[in-house]
């Protein structure tokens, strides 16, 4: 008889992982105990040697579906000898932590029991060891229901015993409850009337969703508003009251046949939206909808249902999806609090439908996709966070504040980093006040005492005031270093790189705005080997809200001021005034900041085709640019430049020549496209040739881009290069915040 003692770590609580432990022993006869420690899972294990290797084995190769084992450490110990194994109770002994899983879509199990447990027929809260929420409701660790907002609901006597039998799927799993104790639904009334019971406020909510309302519904981690897509009069007050001109809405479909009729989805897709993530995918539609769900742009946003509410509303709807929107006015944070969501949303939804449990952390849908078969991630949020990234090398206490756009902080804890939720774009007070509070949550709940700030070079951006005034040393990352960094840190990769960033802002080292970059990069320095030949942005930012801008500066650098007599075609949905103005700017250089920017370039060329001169949203242009790129092989590309920089002048004239001659904007737009992926190969061979680096990091939120992201991608591996894209973390700036921790590590190393 022998006794280990093992410590098991990664994501091991809160997903069934000490019952799992408990059955094995009882499997191969094996005395003791597990027990949760702040920063692991504690096995002391008593059998023979035989028994006690199998025991380990199982833990190791078979763990639950849920779990994700980084390390496994054993020790044998002289200790008395037990009668029995037991699961113990948590104990709190260290400044580490485990891994906090993320929330998690409710299990087919649960969706049984919603149907046939007599405590939980028609329970809405219905969860297990396997699903439910995490994330959202904790409050601190080790995870326990005290340190959830599940604390002030006092289990049943049938609850609490299947919260306290290692054999239920149940055991510890800190949100159980049922119809006798749990969270409950009430839905709220503009009237000021409240509908209680659950059957009865489903059926309300379904005949007013059927009948063209909006209604507020809250989920795991915020609201979200919900109507019919079928229907025009919803669609068009939502976009009123929520200030969302024409940026696309999610849907939520019934299930996946349902969404076959509407969008092709292959094998990789369906299985990524049907995990347990449950996040938003991004398909190619097949089926038209109303314009006013994706404003015609041939793609949609989609998932399945993933509370047991949603399901419950689709067994009763007549229609098979539901436009299901963040529950915010735009570019605010989700919103979560019941009496914030009654008032916020009096002009917006018919009724708001809450329930008596607190979000404690704010979290959005997820947003991913599947490029070249692999999934990628445009925003991490719901399902993901907090799962850590893993490195090679030590970032402890390191606290990373990320960009303006599509903010995400990160805080290193030993070798690992913490991604935080998307916090959006920090531009109003609100969504600064939510960096602020889930920064401070994420520190505590997380036990990062932070000790070096790395940030953005950008003076201006909130996040890096926000380092600047902590008093503690900063270390300054620029953008596209970030970026690259960022991807490095996703593959594990300590080396020196070619970095290949394009997106639409930055500041660069010379104070232009960058975005078309070629770097030569490690952890510690980035090199910038060439990028696109600068034109001058008229209007600062005002020129991404305006890509017939962008068209004016390129056709100002191609013929000079007499451009708008030139072209004048192309400027025909432009004010004459305000075309004159823009000139005038450009020749005297005022408000004309010159920019390298990849997504600069999207905008003037989505104008001078005219798909599309005035966004209405971000990115409108080259999204529209992109749906409608002809994808074939036999395209020619447009000619350009190399003479240090990349002038892509011989390129735009071209393009100019094929509007004015008739030739399908679909064309000029796969011409378009295959000419960068032209640019991408040949300048990373210039580079392989000069230094021999061989592999290229592709990062920036023109990567978010299926036709420059497999087209970049096959061109590079045709031409012998190892290329690395991002898969889990966003390659938009939702990712920059893991760069800038790399790089502040490995600064620090140095």
């Amino acid at each position: 008889m022998k006794t280990l003692l093992v410590h098991i770590r990664g994501l091991v609580q809160g997903i069934g992982f000490r019952p799992f432990v408990y059955k094995s022993a009882t499997r191969f006869g094996i005395k003791g105990y597990v027990k949760n420690l702040s920063d692991c899972v504690e096995i002391c294990a008593q059998g023979t040697d035989i028994d006690l290797a199998s025991f380990i084995e199982q833990i190791k190769r078979n763990p639950p579906p849920l779990a994700r084992i980084d390390s496994v450490t054993v020790q044998e110990i002289d200790v008395a000898e037990s009668k029995e194994f037991l699961i113990k109770e948590s104990a709190d002994l260290s400044n580490s932590v485990t891994d906090v899983s993320p929330d998690i879509a409710v299990c087919e199990l649960c969706l049984d029991d919603l149907k046939g447990q007599p405590h939980r027929i028609d329970y809405p809260f219905v969860n297990c060891t396997f699903c439910g929420p995490r994330f959202s409701i904790i409050s601190g660790v080790p995870y326990d229901r005290p340190k959830t907002t599940m604390a002030p609901f006092r289990m049943c006597s049938q609850c609490a015993e299947e919260y306290a039998d290692p054999s239920d799927r149940r055991f510890h799993a800190q949100p159980v409850a049922c119809n006798s104790c749990g969270p409950v639904y009430t839905l709220h009334l503009p009237s000021g009337n409240e509908i209680t019971g659950i059957n009865e406020i489903v059926d309300a909510t379904v005949s007013m969703l059927q009948n063209g309302s909006i209604v507020a519904i809250k989920g795991i981690g915020g609201f979200h508003l919900a109507c019919n897509p079928f229907l025009k009069e919803p669609l068009e007050k939502l976009r009123t009251g929520k200030r969302r001109d024409g940026k696309p809405f999610a849907l939520m479909f019934r299930d996946v046949e349902a969404l076959k009729e509407y969008a092709y989805i292959n094998e990789e897709e369906e299985k990524l939206i049907s995990s347990p993530v449950s996040p938003i995918v991004l398909l190619k539609q097949h089926l038209e909808l109303l314009p006013e769900v994706n404003s015609g742009l041939g793609t949609i946003g989609v998932m399945l249902p993933y509370m047991p509410l949603h399901y419950m509303l689709f067994e009763k709807l007549s229609f098979p999806a539901l436009v299901m929107t963040s529950g915010n006015i735009s570019e605010e944070p989700v919103v979560i609090d019941d009496s914030e969501a009654i008032e916020k949303f009096s002009g917006i939804a018919d009724a708001v439908l809450c329930y008596n449990r607190d979000i404690y952390n704010r979290v959005d849908d997820s947003v991913t996709a599947v490029y070249s078969g692999n999934p990628v991630t445009f925003r991490r949020s719901r399902g993901l966070v907090p799962s850590p990234v893993s490195l090679s090398f030590d970032v402890d206490g390191i606290a990373a504040v990320g960009a303006e756009l599509k903010n995400c902080f990160a805080v290193g804890k030993g070798n690992k980093v913490l991604l935080s939720q998307h916090i959006g774009d920090l531009k109003n007070a609100e969504t600064f006040s939510f960096f602020r509070e889930s920064f401070e949550r994420f520190t505590k709940m997380f036990r990062v005492e932070p000790r070096l700030f790395a940030c953005d070079r950008h003076p201006d951006y909130l996040s890096s005031v926000f380092a600047r005034n902590s008093g503690l040393p900063i270390e300054e990352v620029q953008h596209h270093h970030a970026h690259i960094a960022s991807c490095m840190a996703e593959h594990n990769i300590d080396r020196e790189v070619i970095g290949v960033s394009f997106d639409g802002t930055g500041l660069g080292d010379d104070g232009a705005v960058w975005g078309g970059e070629f770097l030569i990069c490690d952890l510690q320095n980035s090199k910038r080997f060439t990028h696109f030949r600068y034109v001058n942005m008229p209007g600062g930012d005002r020129a991404s809200e305006e890509p017939w801008r962008m068209a004016a500066a390129y056709l100002y650098d191609l013929s000079g001021k007499s451009f708008a007599e030139e072209f004048k075609p192309f400027f025909s949905r432009v004010e004459e005034r305000m075309l004159e103005a823009v000139v005038f700017a450009l020749e005297k250089k005022i408000r004309c900041v010159p920019t390298s920017s990849a997504g600069r370039l999207f905008d003037a060329v989505s104008a001078l085709t005219g798909l599309c001169t005035v966004n209405s949203f971000e990115a409108e242009a080259a999204m529209r640019l992109e749906a409608c790129a002809a994808k074939d092989e036999r395209l020619e590309t447009y000619r350009w430049d190399f003479d240090g920089t990349i002038d892509l002048r011989p390129s735009i004239r071209m393009i100019c020549e094929d509007v004015l001659s008739g030739v399908p904007v679909p064309v000029i737009s796969g011409r378009f496209h295959k000419t960068l992926f032209d640019v991408i190969r040949e300048i990373c061979l210039k580079i392989r040739t000069e230094t021999g680096l061989d592999s290229v990091v592709l990062s920036g939120g023109c990567f978010q881009n299926r036709c420059i992201f497999e087209g970049a991608v096959k061109e590079l591996k045709t031409a012998g290069f190892t290329v690395y894209t991002h898969s889990l973390i966003p390659c938009n700036d939702g990712g920059i915040a893991l760069g800038q921790t790399a790089v502040a590590a490995g600064r620090r190393r140095k």
